[in-house]
């Protein structure tokens, strides 16, 4: 296949064009930094891949690059974890998706006018935090989706996902969990527990719905190469834990003790309304997944961080 990538110099995406160049596939990173993409992705080492510079919230030339390309794997959008939740960072956070979105299937409808057009697939990433928070709630891909911001930023995000369908292309929306690997939320929480300081993050009954990140690119991989995947599927582990058992789990895993509380008004101060990303959480179950047949190389925790801190 031929391949578009948005955000492919992020965390999820730059494994994701590692995995689909090593099974030979041909790739278009679209990116805001082609310097930063020279870099991540030498052309000596990948032959195959092309960068195009391009502007996620607005129209232009890179879109003509999309009638060439077999599928389209969206995944830009404002990092939600970082920084205070002013409202001017809250409409960043929307527009980087709604926008970003609008744009990309606005390119594949635009394509699909031409008889040539060969791209018949969009992989567009959402997030748990489209069914709200609760400690009580198990939530599917058919669970209603909640009230709070993050909740409406997924519904919003979705929406324009959806409208790809008119124009006679697959789509497959892909919640996302938290993602475990060599960086994200684990970057965060592994120093403390290297200087024998770890332990939960606020009450600790907050559930944590995760996903190892090689589990999560073979699931996009498998909806980019598999015609029957199709609509919403949440993409996380078929194990979620409460954070209180992150926390010791991995205390074990590292050799270190896990019994010093992150308090709830320290992860306020630095996060503001972005607190609730690590302070709430869903228990999310990856139903349809299951139902395909895909096979987990990382379904439980302890295997996951291991793999991972090893």
């Amino acid at each position: 296949m031929k391949v578009a990538i948005t955000g492919a110099t992020g965390f999820v995406g730059n494994l994701l064009v590692r995995r689909l160049h090593g099974e030979s596939h041909k790739i278009v990173v679209l990116t805001r930094n082609t310097a930063l993409a020279q870099k991540v992705f030498p052309s000596g080492a990948f032959p195959n891949l092309e960068i195009v510079s391009y502007t996620p919230n607005a129209s232009g030339s890179w879109q003509s690059v999309i009638a060439s390309c077999d599928g389209v794997v969206n995944l830009a959008g404002e990092p939600i974890g970082e920084g205070r939740w002013t409202p001017e960072r809250k409409q960043e956070i929307l527009n980087s998706r709604k926008l970003g979105t609008q744009k990309i299937v606005e390119a594949i409808t635009n394509a699909k006018t031409n008889a040539n057009s060969k791209t018949s697939v969009l992989i567009n990433a959402s997030a748990i935090g489209y069914y709200g928070t609760s400690e009580t709630a198990t939530f599917e891909e058919t669970s209603l989706s909640g009230k709070d911001f993050l909740a409406q930023v997924c519904q919003t995000w979705e929406a324009e996902a959806k409208k790809v369908k008119d124009a006679g292309v697959r789509l497959v929306i892909l919640r996302f969990g938290i993602v475990l690997g060599n960086g994200g939320v684990l970057g965060k929480m592994i120093p403390p527990f290297k200087l024998f300081a770890g332990g939960p993050i606020g009450s600790g009954r907050q559930w944590f719905s995760w996903i190892h990140v090689d589990d999560l690119v073979s699931l996009i991989v498998q909806a980019l190469t598999k015609p029957e995947i199709e609509d919403v599927y949440n993409a996380t582990a078929p194990n979620p834990v409460k954070m209180a058992d992150l926390s010791q789990t991995l205390g074990q895993v590292m050799n270190r003790p896990s019994w010093l509380p992150v308090p709830a008004f320290a992860i306020e101060a630095l996060l503001g309304d972005g607190a609730i990303v690590v302070l709430e959480g869903q228990k999310v179950i990856p139903k349809r997944i299951l139902e395909t047949g895909f096979e987990y190389k990382y379904p439980n925790l302890q295997s996951a961080l291991t793999q991972i801190l090893n």
